[in-house]
């Protein structure tokens, strides 16, 4: 990774200003919804509309039936076609899988484009976000998607008493790497549970099914940094 100082004189690097794909489900995830009588589309009903096309485009360029990608992702043919029609909000767990089944990244799911700039900002308001229907739970990228990094840098937020379900491992091999921000974190991994507290980190391995819970009273937030390891 070349240094600020390293540039050649003269020379400003190349700045990328994240623009405001917020993300497939919810544009702003830390903004509670308010009820409102619905009258014809919703701009989550768009974004829906958006990951489904995605996602179709994604199993058709990886030359992919529904069978097929059912197999591959483990969710159901008929989750996987109301998802491509924008008929279904997919939950976090549904998700992953589906990432996991096109062999891309959730980030690139959700819309992340490649961005090979040498300074990248990404605006709090504008950041890729995705918000659980069903939960609440929050996942914000927090780094720019780069063609030759396989890292991301990511916030996860869960309201009190729930949970990110049980997630797959991964095709590749991966790591990760968190720091619980606020509240607790109850991190389970194959057969073993770990409960963390404000101000502690944690690493492990992907290998086997995991899921991250906030079994306390008050919300829970932590940085999460995913490393994939190049074969």
């Amino acid at each position: 990774m070349r240094r600020m100082h390293d540039r050649l004189p003269g020379r400003r690097p190349k700045i990328s200003e994240a623009p405001g794909n917020e993300g497939a489900i919810s544009r702003k995830a830390s903004t509670k919804s308010r009820r409102q009588p619905r009258t014809g589309r919703t701009a989550d009903d768009a974004l829906i509309i958006e990951l489904g096309s995605r996602v179709k485009r994604l199993r058709t360029q990886a030359g992919l039936t529904l069978e097929e990608f059912a197999a591959q992702s483990g969710v159901s043919r008929a989750m996987l076609s109301k998802v491509e029609r924008g008929e279904k909000s997919p939950t976090l767990a549904i998700i992953v899988r589906i990432a996991k089944g096109l062999n891309v990244s959730m980030s690139t799911l959700m819309g992340a484009e490649p961005d090979p700039a040498q300074v990248a900002v990404i605006r709090s308001a504008n950041r890729l976000a995705f918000r659980d229907p069903e939960t609440g739970f929050e996942r914000h990228n927090l780094s720019p998607s780069h063609l030759d990094n396989d890292l991301e840098f990511l916030l996860h937020r869960i309201p009190p008493g729930e949970s990110s379900g049980e997630l797959p491992p991964y095709k590749v091999a991966t790591e990760k790497y968190l720091v619980v921000h606020e509240g607790q974190l109850t991190l389970q991994t194959g057969d073993a549970n770990y409960v963390l507290e404000t101000g502690d980190s944690f690493y492990f391995d992907v290998r086997e099914p995991y899921r991250f819970t906030n079994a306390g009273k008050t919300p829970c937030a932590y940085y999460l940094v995913i490393r994939r390891r190049r074969s």
